[in-house]
């Protein structure tokens, strides 16, 4: 097979790690990849939201299975021009991915389904949405509806927090058209869970759970990002509790854009709080997590090329059960200095030969680019350190032992990731 893979971030090298690892892949391609990647793949330079210049380059090299890594092409329709071309594509067509790139559409498709959620009210005027933050209680979580590259939740904790949220969103635009309409949602305490699951439009299939880490100091302190690290498997997920989540929130949510004539074929994520009165979706993604991508697939031990494929080909009730190594598998993210605002790029990186060198580890990159000087910083999350071990513990201490070798000015990272070494 001729596989292309589109994304040049971590959780695109992740994929592409794991396709190398088939036995039925002879050509991997991914565009535009980034030089992590390239030591893998052949990276081609077209930016992924080039939808006509991928799918011509699709046709020319004869590509069997194309992935979809992040939203932004998926949100542009990416899977129905491939589709309409007769090109096998991983991921939903533009109607489904609606479930990621409109905040309020997936909270009233959840509703209208009785799928557990907060509840929350949509704004697109600062006055109203001021008002109705002084007659409710704090905290409170202002969403963007929009896309945001994880940037557009705000959880505030007081009222003076949440006024400056909606009036930097529909007074300031500060996400521009992403954040002309909000939600202002009910607070939900509870352990933050990120399920996975591949569908092909009406059988859902659930992979390894993760526990990710949103904001970028440690303690759960300081603004949300795309995400500071992550953990798999969630000791506290159990078969009755994935069960649960399968079938009051994922199974419900296929069926539901399937009855709205927007059949979902591809990987769909939700966040998931667990209270105290049971599991309540807070987020849905049309795409692989990252950096959660990185921990499930490094413990993944069917063949993924084989999974996707059996999503494209509407086979996936056909599948044998998915195989999972052992173990457990722990990521920390290292980002540029002053992330998420505006990062400090353009840094040499140093170590990261030496971090691969420990047993178990992979460096998987996200925001790098090769300069003058070598390995420099290309964003504002630059590596994601993933290490495996036989729990917890262990493959928590191999992580920290290889980001102890990574060096870059301004370097932060969270020093928490798994901290617990079994967490519940």
């Amino acid at each position: 097979m001729r596989v292309l893979v589109i994304g040049g971030g971590g959780r695109e090298h992740a994929i592409v790690w794991k396709i190398v690892q088939s036995s039925r892949v002879t050509n991997i391609f991914c565009a535009p990849g980034n030089p992590g990647i390239a030591t893998l793949a052949e990276c081609v330079p077209i930016q992924a939201d080039n939808i006509q210049d991928l799918l011509s380059f699709a046709q020319d090299q004869a590509i069997d299975l194309t992935i979809v890594g992040p939203e932004a092409p998926l949100a542009d329709g990416i899977a129905d021009h491939f589709r309409q071309a007769r090109l096998r594509i991983f991921g939903p067509g533009r109607m489904a991915a609606r479930i990621e790139t409109s905040k309020v559409f997936a909270k009233d498709l959840m509703r209208r389904s009785g799928i557990p959620t907060p509840s929350a009210e949509t704004f697109t005027n600062v006055i109203r949405a001021q008002e109705y933050l002084r007659r409710h209680n704090m905290p409170v979580v202002i969403k963007a509806d929009g896309l945001a590259q994880g940037k557009g939740v705000v959880v505030a904790t007081t009222l003076a927090e949440a006024q400056k949220a909606v009036t930097d969103l529909l007074e300031q635009n500060v996400l521009g058209a992403s954040g002309a309409t909000i939600m202002i949602e009910e607070f939900v305490a509870g352990d933050e869970l990120s399920v996975m699951a591949l569908t092909d439009g009406n059988t859902v299939v659930p992979l390894l759970a993760s526990r990710d880490y949103k904001r970028i100091f440690d303690n759960d302190q300081g603004p949300n990002t795309g995400g500071m690290g992550s953990f798999a498997p969630v000791d506290s997920v159990d078969t009755a509790l994935m069960n649960r989540i399968l079938n009051e929130i994922l199974q419900p949510i296929v069926d539901a854009l399937s009855s709205l004539g927007s059949p979902y074929r591809g990987v769909l994520y939700a966040g998931i709080m667990l209270a105290s009165d049971g599991p309540k979706v807070l987020e849905c993604n049309a795409r692989f997590g990252d950096p959660e991508t990185q921990v499930v697939l490094s413990l993944l031990k069917t063949d993924l090329v084989d999974l996707l494929g059996a999503v494209v080909d509407h086979q996936l009730d056909a599948l044998s059960p998915i195989e999972w190594h052992e173990g457990a598998a722990v990521c920390v993210v290292l980002a540029s200095g002053n992330y998420p605002s505006r990062p400090n790029v353009g840094k040499i990186i140093h170590g990261v030969a030496k971090a691969e060198n420990i047993d178990d580890v992979n460096v998987f990159h996200a925001g790098t680019k090769i300069g003058d000087m070598g390995l420099m910083t290309a964003g504002g999350r630059v590596l994601g350190v993933t290490a495996t071990s036989t729990d917890h513990r262990g493959a928590r201490a191999k992580a920290y032992e290889a980001v102890a070798h990574i060096i870059f000015d301004d370097m932060q990272y969270r020093r928490d990731i798994c901290h617990k070494g079994v967490e519940t």
